[in-house]
């Protein structure tokens, strides 16, 4: 009898010690990441600037912030100049600024301007006062953007060879006019280039075929 209970116990403590297991290398293989891969990086922005409104709701084309990408290697991290083209004007959201104008008609006073917090991040880099003029007390510094998306110093990657094959920004990117904040989606290791290199086939602008190499050198040199 005691050995049955020895037998049993054993068994039991078998299956309790394969299930834990099994829970621990389903946890350590779904969070486990091979170096450089960084899918899912999502740093948070000195300026809150949000694709989604901006690329989504508004319909700006990426390329109309991100010029390089089209002309060079790399795409571009636009400058303050870019962000004042649009918002030398555009202060606030609409909806503040209707309401600071309904109550200065009601005050019988003209509107005051209606400056967001997170515009005011950028008038500050910028060098400008409340009434967006040069503040002589402001040095201009620019805004120090957090870079998402980093290849490593030995893979050669150009953006406008890219663009102007016809291959989507959402294809390395994501689809990032549906995104706040943005994060790195794809993991952008060597198997997901040469997958798409192998698959592309893609038109170009120009209406002809591309075929991608799958050549070494192509990416390493």
């Amino acid at each position: 009898m005691r050995l049955l209970n020895s037998r049993l116990l054993t068994v039991i403590l078998g299956v309790a010690v394969l299930l834990a297991m099994s829970v621990f290398l389903t946890s350590f293989t779904a969070n486990m990441r091979l170096p450089d891969n960084h899918q899912g990086y999502e740093p948070v922005q000195p300026i809150a600037y949000s694709h989604l409104l901006h690329a989504g709701e508004l319909g700006i084309s990426c390329l109309h912030c991100h010029t390089g990408a089209e002309k060079g290697r790399a795409a571009g991290i636009p400058s303050t100049n870019v962000c004042m083209n649009c918002h030398t004007q555009i202060t606030a959201p609409i909806l503040s600024v209707r309401a600071e104008d309904e109550v200065a008609a009601k005050e019988n006073r003209p509107p005051r301007r209606i400056i967001s917090p997170e515009l005011r991040k950028l008038y500050e880099t910028a060098g400008l006062n409340n009434e967006l003029k040069p503040d002589s007390g402001k040095v201009p510094s620019g805004v120090e953007w957090v870079r998402v998306h980093s290849l490593p110093s030995f893979v050669y990657f150009n953006h406008s060879a890219h663009v102007n094959a016809g291959v989507a920004c959402q294809t390395c990117h994501g689809n990032v006019e549906t995104m706040e904040r943005v994060r790195q989606v794809g993991s952008l290791l060597m198997g997901s280039c040469v997958n798409c290199h192998r698959d592309s086939g893609l038109t170009g602008n120009d209406g002809k075929k591309v075929t991608a190499s799958t050549d070494c050198v192509v990416c390493h040199h």
